[in-house]
């Protein structure tokens, strides 16, 4: 993959180094940003309301996604983009405001004739556009009719914990989480737009084998298959939303001081960074005749 760019937030101090409070939001989504706008920022109110610094919210949640049944997801997307762009900023007016950092899922306009990118945008708790993540991987109905992918990673910082985002069918290709482990992520964001229920699966796998939290943001219609959460470093769900596809907030701790996380964290994770270097193991291969046959007992 194309080389990662990194983000940064002020220096924290040592005790919020240790802990981060997150809010992962799971937001009834129309294909109108003027509807869409208003509902984003009432989570995120209730967010800070709540003591969050970061909102993570689901894929295509600002400009809406084309996806399920209707003429709107069979015969094209069209996007109001003046619309788009008022809802966008007031949303980072507000992030500065309450000083959230807030990932929002929204098409980001290409030069015509191109298709959009399907993006997260990273706004800063000053209310500034800290980054953008376009999604690489795409569906073959995205790749051929919607959007056009992206060529790089994202890794931004958020009081001391390094955060990575990756957007929905992505969750498909393992590579991309162990690059997320390579390039140091504490904590993955994956932001879907799908029904289905193998994905949170999937989301406790990658964050297992990985040993990061990960936030999983799903769109409140969709969420009785498979509900927003958080999943711990040792692939557990740390909190999760009802699955009754109602709006939703969920709010939860990344907390390298606990306890129950101390294996997956301070052994699991180091001694996998070591072995996916090759470090241990290059160092302890044997040159050893009996190594070599093997048609033998």
């Amino acid at each position: 993959m194309a080389d990662p760019s990194h983000l940064t937030s002020p220096a924290p101090d040592a005790a919020s180094s240790e802990r981060l409070r997150i809010a992962i939001a799971q937001t009834e989504v129309a294909f109108d940003a003027r509807v869409n706008g208003p509902r984003i920022r009432s989570q995120m109110r209730e967010a800070a309301a709540a003591g969050a610094r970061l909102i993570q919210f689901t894929e295509g949640v600002m400009s809406g996604y084309p996806s399920g049944p209707g003429k709107q997801a069979l015969a094209g997307w069209d996007i109001d983009w003046s619309a788009l762009q008022a809802e966008l900023e007031e949303t980072a007016a507000l992030a500065a405001d309450l000083s959230l950092w807030t990932v929002i899922g929204a098409a980001h306009r290409l030069t015509p004739p191109h298709c959009p990118h399907n993006s997260l945008y990273v706004i800063s708790d000053r209310g500034e556009i800290a980054g953008r993540y376009d999604k690489r991987l795409l569906s073959y109905t995205e790749v051929t009719q919607w959007f056009a992918p992206g060529a790089r990673s994202l890794v931004f910082e958020v009081d001391g914990f390094h955060i990575a985002c990756l957007l929905c069918i992505e969750i498909q290709f393992p590579e991309l989480f162990v690059e997320c482990s390579q390039l140091g992520a504490d904590l993955v964001l994956l932001s879907t737009f799908s029904r289905d229920p193998m994905f949170a699966i999937q989301a406790q796998g990658h964050a297992a084998c990985g040993a990061f939290w990960l936030g999983f943001s799903v769109p409140a219609q969709y969420s009785d298959a498979a509900p927003a959460g958080l999943v711990g470093p040792d692939g557990r769900w740390i909190a999760q939303a009802p699955a009754d596809g109602q709006p939703w907030l969920v709010i939860a701790d990344l907390d390298r001081r606990d306890e129950t996380l101390r294996v997956a964290l301070r052994q699991a994770r180091p001694w996998r960074e070591r072995a996916r270097s090759g470090e241990l193991h290059q160092a302890a291969r044997v040159e050893d005749a009996r190594s070599l046959v093997t048609d033998r007992f």
